[in-house]
């Protein structure tokens, strides 16, 4: 076995791994990045809408801040989320922005001046400073207070993706491509590295490193439909699961996009709706209205996801071979802007519906979109348990977006994440010392060599691909938008028994070089795992929380669930995950847990909400200068990042009397 050695080693070739590998570059250190796929080609690719940041630029963003973002992320997250990191997240998307232009990313640019744009289903002129003319535009986005989204029309992940990449490129930095991570070398307290199979010939290798980044993305693909790449099956969470160390952090928070198309499940962005498409019923009916009259079709995605499917089980739904569907209408938004700003739209909906979304309206339906839980790690993106494992973007439970994400702040977290995380990865590498045992090193080669034996010589008679279809089946049936115990009990019940079947795995063909069969066998026991800690966590998570909704606990319970759930695998032949709680502290929140502005206020209050508020009170009150939002901030809850990072951000309105939309 070829032992490779390191001072950076990255999992994952998307946006979030790209940066933290960069990162790790520019402070000299020797990097290498694994990828099961060339990095142009990684699920980040696949974003259209945008990314979240507070530039302020557009008259309809005039007066955001990284305090509106940040409120906004909170909210979005139901409180869920470790506001320490909104913070920092927040304070940096701007700067990655910016960074982002340099590197080339053609931001679409404003224009001084009247334009149209369709607010509420209504024609609205707009007028745009002169003195923002040329500056980056932004679109507005579900559950947010100002229009903040970046975008370069709807192929900003494309974009984004592209230019990093070649900024990795032109740095030198080495992508291993069609490598698999399948075993992370650790002592039980020290991460060394992992144990990689090469897709094509079936070399297993050994990558020894001083820190280890995991970025392999979600686990949507455990799934029966999603919008994720056919690569995004939790993999990265479940080498990290499998080291009976590290934790992962609320795997039941699964979001479901509103919009995807019937029936393959491709996204069309929520930029569709952002830029003033509307969502109709069979009888053409503009239904979101009548759920959410304030927000409408802009209310964070996982209320519309439910609101859509209420309707359906109404019977509102289209009818068609594929099960009911509603219409995403755009046509009000004209040829021009959908062939300018909504081109990849257009053409999914051409070749795989055959249909002229200039014209026609499109069937839509809530499908699996975005994985909240991963790998749980520290502020520095550090695994609190494994040190020397590092995660970042969607592999991670960094943990930014608690119980539902909201839109824009995907691509944002890669790379903000990426960029933040990948400092404290080379201070890590550089302080650090690489001691390891070969036998160590040789241990964990022999225990992939030995699986890969067993499934090759052994008798097994299960299937791969059987299992997994299975398990896709039992998640999208009994853990999706709507959850309750029964269908929980049986979720956890059949993927246990799946999991124990996946045990007498055998293959048809037997090649030990390329050999799809192979992969799938070696990868199923892995994501049943995966779907374990969802199903398991969800079913322990007795309320409702962002994108978690129970039916049978339909309150948000802060006063018994504001926590964030912790599962570990205890030992090989365990059918369950062990799972645990971590307190997320209301007295050291910046926005203490209040009405998210969806529905019915049926949350039951932490004890601690009212005395943090009373806290904040007298803080303010005894400050110098209240007016000063920057102090205010720092009273409240101070937080810390790489010195590069903490100068303000610059505005057009700090410098310039311009004036804008006051409200949305």
């Amino acid at each position: 076995m070829k032992i490779i050695y390191t001072d950076s080693l990255v999992v994952g070739a998307g946006l979030a791994g790209l940066r933290v590998a960069i990162a790790s570059k520019e402070r000299g250190l020797d990097t290498i990045v694994l990828s099961l796929i060339p990095a142009k080609r990684s699920h980040s690719v696949a974003a259209q809408g945008g990314m979240q940041a507070s530039l302020a630029n557009t008259v309809k963003g005039m007066g955001d801040n990284e305090d509106v973002h940040f409120q906004d992320t909170v909210k979005g997250s139901d409180w869920g989320c470790d506001q320490n990191v909104a913070r920092m997240f927040t304070h940096c998307a701007p700067k990655a922005v910016r960074e982002l232009t340099h590197w080339g990313v053609p931001w679409s640019r404003v224009n001084q001046g009247d334009r149209e744009v369709i607010v509420n289903a209504q024609k609205v002129t707009l007028t745009e400073a002169k003195e923002a003319h040329g500056l980056i535009n932004a679109r507005d986005f579900g559950g947010t207070q100002k229009w903040r989204t970046c975008y370069t029309a709807d192929g900003t992940g494309h974009s984004l993706l592209y230019a990093v990449d070649n900024r990795a490129i032109s740095m030198g930095i080495p992508v291993h491509e069609r490598m698999e991570a399948l075993k992370i070398i650790h002592d039980g307290k020290r991460c060394h590295g992992v144990i990689a199979r090469c897709l094509i010939t079936g070399e297993i290798r050994a990558y020894v490193a001083k820190s280890t980044t995991i970025a392999t993305g979600g686990y949507g693909r455990v799934y029966e439909v999603s919008t994720n790449a056919i690569i995004c099956e939790g993999i990265g969470q479940a080498l990290a699961l499998e080291t009976g160390v590290a934790t992962l952090g609320n795997m039941e928070a699964v979001q479901f996009h509103p919009t995807a198309i019937v029936p393959v499940g491709i996204l069309t962005t929520e930029g569709c709706r952002g830029d003033g498409g509307v969502l109709r019923d069979k009888d053409g009916h503009r239904f979101m209205p009548d759920y959410e009259p304030d927000k409408k079709e802009l209310a964070s995605r996982d209320v519309v996801s439910r609101r859509m499917t209420e309707h359906m089980r109404k019977g509102k739904g289209v009818d068609s071979p594929y099960g009911p569907h509603l219409w995403l209408d755009i046509t009000l938004l004209g040829k021009k802007h959908i062939d300018t700003n909504l081109r990849e739209v257009k053409e999914i909906c051409q070749h795989f519906l055959g249909i002229d979304p200039v014209t026609d309206w499109i069937p839509v339906r809530p499908t699996q979109h975005y994985s909240m839980g991963g790998i749980r790690t520290k502020a520095n993106g550090e695994s609190p348990q494994l040190s020397g494992l590092f995660s970042v973007g969607e592999a991670a439970c960094w943990d930014m977006h608690g119980f539902n994400r909201l839109g824009g702040n995907s691509l944002a977290e890669a790379v903000v994440g990426g960029m933040i995380i990948g400092q404290y990865v080379a201070d890590f590498c550089q302080q650090a010392t690489l001691t390891i045992d070969t036998k160590l090193i040789e241990q964990f080669g022999q225990q992939i060599d030995s699986e890969i034996n067993e499934l090759i010589d052994g008798g097994g008679t299960e299937k791969a691909m059987t299992i997994k279809q299975e398990m896709q089946r039992i998640m999208m049936d009994y853990v999706g938008i709507f959850r309750n115990g029964t269908q929980l009990d049986q979720a956890v019940n059949e993927l246990s028994e799946l999991l124990k079947r996946s045990g007498n795995i055998g293959l048809t063909c037997k090649k030990r070089h390329a050999n799809p069969e192979l992969v799938d066998a070696l990868r199923v026991k892995r994501i049943l795992k995966v779907a374990l800690t969802v199903a398991s966590g969800a079913r322990a998570r007795t309320e409702s929380r962002g994108a978690h909704s129970r039916e049978d606990y339909p309150e948000r319970n802060d006063r018994d669930w504001l926590n964030r759930t912790l599962s570990s695998w205890p030992d090989e032949k365990a059918l369950v995950p062990t799972l645990s709680y971590e307190p997320i502290d209301v007295l050291s929140m910046e926005l203490p847990p209040g009405y998210r502005g969806y529905g019915t206020n049926n949350a039951i209050a932490h004890p601690d909400t009212v005395i943090r508020q009373q806290q904040i009170e007298q803080i303010l009150a005894d400050l110098d200068n209240p007016s000063d939002r920057v102090a205010r901030q720092a009273a409240i809850m101070p937080y810390e990042l790489p010195d590069d990072f903490m100068p303000a951000n610059q505005r057009l309105f700090d410098n310039v009397n311009v004036k804008g939309d006051t409200a949305k």
